[in-house]
């Protein structure tokens, strides 16, 4: 198949990209244009004792007021939409009903109550893990449950052990992506992606991955209560009539299975290749490659696991948060809501942080940032960590606190830079960033700087989800291959490490790792036996 019969509006996808901070839709062609989007957010709710929530018929509501939205600005023949597809937020689970009524709130990716559950089942002498569960979980799957309580195996023994009433009378559990895919099509499916974090699947190879008996068993939880596994690309049912009719789209409308947003923005980023790199920046962060087998780093917690495109696989290497930082930085210290605010709300606030952090110069002028506001992933799995600004002085501005935030996050991901690589088993001379921080031109050059390589800005970065879905979409409709992608992604820009900056953050970069080996102690004596998050509940929006 030629790229060039691409480029038409005559086969249109209409995308679904839900994030943390709210569900975006576009209309997109096939070439990877987006005719139009439109974005509503939906509200994070923090719990007490490390909880994160999310209400699953906000997630429902943003995706019919975004969705309605889009298709009125594309002013398009709906008759031209071929395909709908999602991209999601992972490692979420949502109990349901037989009739798919939720049953409580949608338990999070960043919620860590099922820590104390998922450690007692897990629990033995290696690295907290039963030896015999974790060769296993590793030999089957590629990976084994974070001991943080951040994915679904923690999640269902949560609602198992302190929910019984919602465990007993769940039909199944499904992740942010299997509910979308349930409200378009009546069906209980779920992706190899969306599954995984369930470990409970025999992901040996990828085109078939299928639930393997003795992980069943060995997860405490009803194998009944799992959806039918489809793989990414299948086109899973009809769009329902009631949601064709409030979106006024054709009868018969199909709905491809999708993926959770790793797997979106991996296609999306062009980068298909086997071992071509992307950078994520978005509430949370992840450096990925697509590979050609299932591999396991399990001291840097480091995996290749099922992806959306049929026989390979996705090594990814996750940081808790990114952007969630500058969300932070934003809506608690600059403009947080109490008696000192003086001034409204200031519309694309980002922009205005770009240009300070542009006048200022590379280090912070010695103010370091580490950005563990909800502990850490990758390299290191603790969730003990906390974020913290050190050698603050009174020769520092408000300008140094900001760029230092962009810094620190840039810092971290360096910190994930070798264990990808030697994962890879190939040094990165080039990187290609999307998603919402990489609309940025001053963090691309700082994340350039920092992590001393090549960082190419596609066109639209902030739309690698949505574009992503929508190639998904085609090719699960037959209507282009996987080959045809890399001649599609368009290139804004590339940024080179500056020789002068490079110097400059290579220090602060040592000094970021000295400051984790002496905190890292004091945070796990700190915070490991109470939860130090606020006890209110707020919202995040990036």
């Amino acid at each position: 198949m030629k790229t060039k019969n691409l480029s038409g509006n005559d086969n249109l996808i209409l995308a679904v990209d839900l994030g943390t901070s709210g569900c975006k839709s576009a209309v997109c062609t096939l070439d990877g244009r987006i005719l139009s989007w439109a974005f509503r957010g939906v509200e994070l709710i923090i719990l007490p004792g490390n909880g994160a929530e999310q209400r699953p018929l906000d997630w429902w509501n943003a995706f019919l007021e975004s969705a309605r939205a889009a298709l009125i600005q594309s002013g398009i023949d709906r008759s031209k939409i071929r395909g709908i597809c999602c991209s999601t937020q992972g490692e979420v689970t949502v109990p349901v009903d037989e009739y798919g009524q939720e049953l409580m709130n949608a338990v999070l990716w960043m919620d860590m109550r099922g820590a104390e559950h998922i450690q007692n089942h897990a629990g033995g002498p290696v690295a907290g893990y039963s030896a015999l569960k974790l060769w296993n979980w590793i030999r089957l799957t590629g990976g084994a449950p974070s001991l943080s309580g951040k994915d679904p195996a923690a999640h269902m023994l949560l609602i198992k052990n302190e929910f019984p009433q919602v465990y007993e009378r769940t039909y199944k559990f499904l992740n942010a992506l299997d509910y979308l895919n349930m409200k378009l099509t009546g069906k209980f499916v779920t992706t190899p992606d969306s599954i995984l974090t369930s470990w409970v699947t025999d992901n040996r190879d990828s085109n078939r991955v299928c639930y393997d008996p003795s992980l069943l068993a060995a997860s405490s939880i009803d194998p009944q209560k799992f959806p039918e596994i489809v793989r990414c690309t299948d086109v899973i049912g009809i769009l329902l009539p009631e949601v064709a009719s409030v979106l006024d789209l054709p009868k018969g409308t199909l709905v491809v299975g999708g993926s959770i947003d790793t797997a979106a923005a991996a296609i999306g980023s062009g980068a298909v290749l086997d071992g071509d790199a992307h950078l994520y920046i978005g509430t949370s962060s992840w450096i990925a490659a697509h590979v050609p087998r299932k591999k396991t780093d399990v001291i840097s917690a480091i995996a290749s696991v099922p992806c959306a495109i049929p026989g390979k696989y996705l090594m990814t290497a996750m940081q808790t948060t990114a952007g969630a930082n500058l969300s932070f930085l934003k809506d608690r210290i600059l403009y947080h809501q109490d008696e000192l605010l003086r001034e409204e709300h200031v519309s694309d606030v980002y922009k205005v942080l770009d240009r300070i952090a542009a006048r200022t110069p590379a280090g912070s002028r010695g103010l370091l940032y580490m950005p563990w506001l909800y502990g850490e992933r990758c390299p290191i799995d603790d969730l003990s960590l906390r974020g913290g600004m050190v050698n603050l002085s009174l020769g520092h501005s408000r300008e140094d606190v900001i760029r230092a935030f962009l810094e620190g996050v840039a810092l971290n991901t360096r910190w994930m830079i070798k264990p990808v690589e030697k994962f890879l088993k190939k040094n990165l001379s080039k990187i290609t960033i999307v998603g919402g921080g990489a609309t940025s031109d001053v963090w691309c050059q700082i994340f350039a700087d920092t992590m001393g390589i090549t960082v190419r800005q596609p066109e639209e970065p902030m739309q690698s989800n949505a574009r992503g879905a929508a190639w998904i979409a085609g090719i699960g409709l037959g209507l282009m291959q996987v080959s045809d992608i890399p001649e599609l992604i368009r290139i804004k820009a590339e940024y080179k490490p500056d020789g002068k900056n490079k110097k400059v953050m290579d220090e602060m970069f040592s000094r970021f790792l000295q400051l984790h080996k002496r905190l890292a102690p004091l945070y796990k004596s700190w915070n490991q036996d109470r939860a130090s998050i606020t006890q209110e509940k707020t919202s995040v929006s990036i």
